[in-house]
């Protein structure tokens, strides 16, 4: 009998920084292998170095390949043959490799058809770089290999607080430059299928933020709102999207309105994951929207300040997990209710009864 358990393919990311202690942490609690089998890209040996060093009662088994994995069991893949040292807190160009190396071993497997969704682990995105990784993060990356010509979308979400990014890992100086008119229109669609799709929202309603301070303090501050930004809400608003703004950044969310909305869309990175972070750091979820694959994170880094102390919380790693396994239950109940869609109804009154008819008719009538 086959299992409806997800396969959720976990890459270790950075080595030296907290990814085992959270990913360890997490399955240690039993109830999470009733959720998932969860199969760790990675090393067996990095593994059981973390879990004597930090003392967390975490068992696993090594396997050669997710076909291979055993429900409520960690199981790990070996992704790497080289002798790998942990050195805590070290930003270390062999821990780079060890990460694009489970990384790589997990997207293969994922288009095997292995796993069902991927959650990474925090990676140092200056280690990492080499001829096969020249990306800014796992988003960019992810997105060239598997996205199937589908466009990304960064959201960072908590529960029903969700920020999305027109722009992501640029320098300041290049935002401005960046955004157009048809880039805002393209996250927008992007982010309301996502709504829809992921989270199961029938009309998400959808706030978008100005560039400039005070929404440009009509033109005196900036002209991006009136040319850009403005008109791009109207025409994904013709479009039936429930979209709304531009809103001044600092007003909308200290006010606390984000509350009346199931997105906000950020013009830029720290616009958005600033605030963010400040409510929901400990338990944010990072999850990439737009593509066929499902990928999650937690919300934090490699985090090496704190590295080998034993001190990480596992919680907004637990959450990406819980986000990938929601995500995919949504995708299948969407799939299903869209594959034999009803036909429209109508009455015609022609005589003293009303008789329903089942034919298709045209969208007008």
């Amino acid at each position: 009998m086959k299992s409806n358990k997800i396969r959720i393919g976990i890459t270790q990311g950075d080595i030296n920084g907290v990814g085992y202690e959270v990913i360890l942490k997490t399955f240690a609690d039993p109830m999470m292998l009733e959720l998932c089998t969860p199969i760790i890209y990675g090393s067996p040996k990095v593994a059981t170095y973390h879990r004597k060093a930090l003392d967390i009662p975490a068992n696993f088994s090594i396997i050669n390949s997710a076909a291979d994995a055993s429900e409520n069991k960690l199981s790990i893949v070996n992704c790497t043959n080289d002798e790998v040292k942990v050195e805590f807190a070290k930003a270390d160009a062999d821990a780079g490799k060890a990460a694009l190396d489970a990384l790589e071993k997990a997207i293969s497997e994922y288009k095997d058809g292995l796993i069902d969704a991927i959650v990474t682990a925090p990676i140092n995105k200056h280690t990492i770089q080499c001829e096969d990784f020249a990306f800014p993060g796992h988003t960019e990356y992810i997105e060239e290999r598997l996205g199937d010509n589908f466009k990304s979308l960064m959201i960072l979400l908590k529960d029903d607080f969700r920020v999305a990014l027109v722009t992501g890992h640029i320098p300041v100086k290049d935002i401005a430059s960046s955004i157009t008119k048809e880039l805002i229109e393209e996250k927008l669609m992007i982010l309301n299928q996502s709504l829809k799709v992921d989270f199961g929202l029938s009309a998400p309603r959808i706030a978008v933020l100005a560039l400039n301070p005070h929404s440009g303090d009509d033109g005196l501050l900036g002209t991006e709102e009136k040319e850009i930004i403005a008109p791009a809400i109207a025409e994904m608003s013709k479009k039936g999207i429930l979209c709304y703004g531009p809103f001044a950044a600092d007003g909308f969310m200290g006010s606390g309105n984000f509350e009346h909305f199931d997105a906000v869309l950020a013009m830029y990175h720290d616009q958005g994951l600033t605030p963010f972070k400040v409510l929901a750091m400990e338990n944010g979820v990072n999850f990439t929207a737009g593509l066929p694959v499902i990928r999650t994170s937690p919300a934090h880094g490699t985090a090496y300040d704190i590295a080998g102390k034993g001190v990480a919380s596992e919680v907004s790693f637990r959450e990406a997990v819980y986000e990938a396994i929601d995500i995919f239950r949504n995708r299948e109940r969407q799939e299903v209710a869209s594959a034999h869609p009803l036909r429209k109804q109508y009455y015609e009154k022609r005589d003293d009864s009303d008789k329903l008819k089942l034919d298709s008719v045209e969208d007008d009538l």
